[in-house]
């Protein structure tokens, strides 16, 4: 991302990050006051970072509520201390074998490397989430259903006495949404949703950071999500061709094919279920009835992000365009978007010309960048990679790190010079600082703290505690309605070909207005 930089001008911007982190972030005397008491009893990670240690009582008896892609990340990154896994929802039989089989690789671990050999005895499927709700022994959903789906499960499930972690996007549209957050209030019910970087230590120390002004003044950042699914499917050299449609088919992470045994146990009552066919419940991210699209599959994460960098504060305004610019087919969500942001600055209350722009792209054409955020400020820049590794480059008004100028090199392709403005600095301590919190291997993407936390909260409330001072996850409701905002409202920006301002009203639970008023869940015929 942000530039095409050799591995030693990477592993500046890392050490410079690191060294930064060992001044500002890690070693604040609060934090580390923490990680001594704790030690004895947690282990070091991101959880004492967050407030919260080991569970009291037992784990929380929870269900999980559709067992697809991204149930089953959250199978495989839950720990069994906070949350036990003994019932699980889904309509489809493939998703019903994998999530307890898992797959060979990634975060996919499925029940049974989490429990072992008896986890098909002791987690029950139900086919219909409803009879899941009516356990009594179930204290919490764990919904990661189509998007569509989300607000009427949810809302179903907290009038059941069940606390809730959904999956981001929070909802179709953001009357749904405020309607979670009535519900969750009238209940009494803890509802979470799972934008996870609320929970990544990685950006916790990015934000100390920018706190701490290493970047000076923030005007600008971008922030992308690149794939490439124009690949098409080959056989024996030559493209498929899907002999429904005679379209060429391509290699599409959101157009999975449609497994025989799915096909078989569904395809004569798929609209029981309430889907108009198999590929709508199969292929719904697709679909404007079912899915909203790259903005909120994809780009929440990015401008959610933005909007943490930037202290939580709500956007003036956006702008952008977004089609089907690649693909022919029965798709109706667009396959690229690029989107222009105003937000406020941080005197903006006194000089309304105060702005920092966000622009944020996400093609399914070419991967080149992957995804990422790259803050550029008035004193340096900070790069956000995969959500992996942060890279830092001051400017030259900050001398105390190792900085980075372009020149042009001469071929087409500009050429990054690194200069020491500083003498050698000894990282040394900063990154040991840096990977004991972060622990061994790959950087935790937030979801197992997500999920601690959550089920955290769950017992504190259990222990009577007045209202004002119950802990609330860090992206409960109300956080994540301006996640949903954000996003749907981007989407109405491209389709009209619109500027278009945020309103106040619109973030605030309690009152009606909405921006998408006109946008209303499309029934059956």
């Amino acid at each position: 991302m942000a530039l095409d930089m050799t591995p030693e001008q990477r592993e500046i911007g890392k050490a410079n990050f690191q060294r930064m982190v060992g001044e500002h972030g890690l070693t604040r005397r609060d934090f580390m006051k923490g990680l001594l008491a704790a030690s004895a009893v947690l282990p070091v990670s991101a959880a004492v970072y967050y407030g919260y240690g080991r569970l009291p009582g037992k784990p929380v008896k929870t269900g999980l509520i559709g067992a697809g892609d991204e149930g089953g990340v959250l199978v495989g990154e839950h720990n069994p201390d906070y949350l036990d896994f003994v019932a699980f929802s889904d309509l489809r039989p493939s998703n019903q074998e994998r999530i307890f089989k898992g797959e060979p690789t990634g975060p996919r671990k499925g029940f049974e490397r989490v429990y072992g050999k008896e986890a098909r005895k002791k987690i029950k499927l139900h086919q219909d989430y409803k009879e899941l709700l009516a356990d009594k022994e179930i204290e919490a959903v764990v919904i990661a259903l189509p998007l569509h789906l989300h607000a009427p499960v949810a809302i179903d499930a907290m009038k059941a006495g069940k606390h809730v972690l959904c999956e981001k996007l929070m909802a179709w549209n953001i009357t749904q949404c405020k309607e979670m957050i009535k519900v969750a209030d009238e209940t009494k019910r803890i509802l979470s949703i799972g934008h996870q970087r609320h929970y990544s230590l990685l950006y916790a120390q990015a934000m100390e950071l920018l706190n701490a002004g290493e970047l000076g003044d923030v005007k600008y950042i971008r922030a992308l999500w690149h794939r490439n699914n124009a690949r098409p499917e080959l056989d024996g050299g030559k493209p498929i061709k899907d002999p429904r449609t005679g379209q060429i088919v391509y290699h599409d992470s959101w157009r999975p094919p449609i497994k025989d045994v799915d096909r078989e146990a569904l395809e004569g009552r798929i609209r029981q279920h309430g889907y108009k066919s198999m590929e709508e419940l199969v292929r719904w991210r697709l679909y404007n009835r079912t899915g909203g699209g790259l903005m909120a599959e994809l780009g929440s994460h990015q401008l959610d992000a933005c909007s943490i960098f930037l202290g939580k504060v709500h956007p003036l305004a956006v702008s952008g365009v977004g089609g089907k610019f690649f693909y022919h087919d029965d798709r109706e969500a667009d396959d690229n978007v690029f989107v222009t942001f105003e937000f406020p600055g941080k005197n903006y209350a006194h000089d309304k010309n105060d702005i920092v722009v966000v622009t944020y792209s996400s093609i399914s054409t070419n991967d080149f960048e992957s995804y990422g955020e790259c803050v550029m400020g008035t004193q340096g820049t900070m790069v956000v990679q995969s959500e992996q590794t942060v890279m830092l480059y001051p400017g030259v008004a900050n001398a105390r790190s190792v900085s980075m100028t372009v020149s042009n090199a001469g071929g087409g392709k500009p050429a990054i010079d690194t200069s020491a403005s500083a003498p050698p600095v000894d990282t040394s301590k900063a990154l040991a600082v840096g990977q004991a919190a972060l622990g061994a291997g790959p950087v935790s993407r937030g979801y197992r703290e997500e999920m601690e936390h959550f089920a955290y909260c769950i017992r504190m409330w259990d222990q009577g505690m007045t209202e004002k001072d119950r802990p609330l996850p860090r992206c409960h409701g109300r956080v994540a309605m301006a996640d949903a905002i954000v996003a749907l409202t981007s989407n109405q920006a491209m389709h009209k070909r619109q500027r278009i301002e945020f309103k106040p009203e619109w973030f605030e639970a309690a009152s009606k207005e909405v921006p998408d008023a006109d946008n209303r869940p499309e029934t059956l015929a």
